[in-house]
């Protein structure tokens, strides 16, 4: 895993309850970019949860800069942590002249919020709009001009904190995955009601066990242990997970008990709300997760893309520089953040 090669020393003069943060002693899974500084801040969400982030600061800006510019929020996938694919499209897109923030969501990574390892969508939609909050305080980022772009996961819950929050003046989503149709319906919709039944009660009966003083079950993302002949797509996120290409000591897991809640969340229900602001879906061509992007390109209202990449799966949009569409990112945020 490559080493974090510099955490800038300035001290950026950040409102409200935000502030920076001591460096961190874990490393970024991707090599660092000297043209960007990068910047540990911390800020509160609406329940009072303390969540750490990246701040990626394009060339020329600082504390002290006179002209406010574009800023995209950047979700990690879900389970994941900012030091991985977040912060690589962080960084490169704050390499492109946007101030970027790549944050962990709550009860996970270096954020606070316990019980650890907990997954609360209402929670961690909420946190989007923190993010936007911290940013939008920060006297060199204009606060009309904030963007989101959520990967996997956080794609979900980018859609659905767009769809209520209208200071997100641009939307965007790689390799999205509606995390509540996947824990109801499994992957390619296979899990029939009679199974959603019987994980329910599998899921209380935990729920009753842990209130009982039993040790709370922590489902790894991904195997630490690839078993013999696995499927494509356990190996896929195995090879990122859990190798030099994407291993980081802050990927854990997520507590069982949490899937009722994952079941219960649709976050396509309301984004037709996200227009007239324009939302743009990037998904590989043949991605495993695809038909979830595609679901919500149906549903949503114009301004609305589908981006289909050449010769790409799920996991390949996570850090594979020569399959990842920064070009059209790019535009389309440059496009969308544009001083009015």
């Amino acid at each position: 895993m490559k080493k974090l090669a510099l955490l800038c020393a300035m001290t950026i003069a950040f409102a409200g309850a935000a502030g920076s943060v001591s460096a961190s002693e874990n490393d970024l899974t991707f090599p660092r970019d000297p043209a960007v500084t990068l910047e540990k801040v911390n800020f509160k969400d609406r329940y009072d949860i303390t969540l750490a982030g990246h701040l990626y600061l394009p060339q020329g800006v600082t504390a002290g800069t006179a002209s406010k510019h574009p800023a995209i929020i950047v979700g990690h996938p879900f389970g994941g942590v900012k030091e991985q694919t977040a912060g690589l499209y962080a960084q490169e897109l704050a390499k492109r002249g946007f101030v970027t923030l790549a944050f962990d969501l709550a009860f996970g990574g270096e954020s606070g919020g316990t019980p650890r390892q907990t997954v609360s969508p209402e929670i961690y939609v909420d946190d989007f709009s923190a993010a936007v909050d911290f940013l939008g305080s920060l006297k060199f980022v204009d606060a009309e001009r904030i963007g989101v772009l959520g990967i996997c996961g956080s794609g979900g819950f980018v859609v659905s904190a767009a769809s209520w929050d209208p200071r997100m003046k641009a939307v965007a989503t790689v390799s999205m995955y509606d995390m509540g149709r996947q824990r109801r319906q499994g992957l390619g919709d296979t899990v029939s009601r009679d199974q959603m039944r019987k994980n329910l009660e599998a899921i209380f009966a935990q729920r009753t066990k842990e209130y009982a003083g039993a040790e709370p079950l922590v489902i790894p993302g991904t195997p630490k242990v690839l078993p013999e002949n696995p499927n494509p797509i356990a190996k896929e996120f195995f090879e990122y997970y859990r190798t030099e290409r994407g291993s980081h000591p802050n990927y854990i897991g997520v507590r069982r008990t949490s899937d009722a809640a994952l079941m219960n969340f649709f976050p396509f229900s309301q984004i037709d709300l996200i227009s007239p602001r324009p939302v743009l879906f990037v998904v590989g061509d043949h991605a495993h997760s695809r038909y979830f992007s595609e679901d919500a390109y149906e549903k949503a209202a114009e301004p609305k893309e589908l981006y289909v990449v050449p010769d790409a799966g799920h996991v390949d949009l996570y850090d594979r520089m020569d399959r990842i569409p920064f070009d059209k990112l790019e535009k389309f945020f440059r496009d969308n953040l544009a001083a009015k």
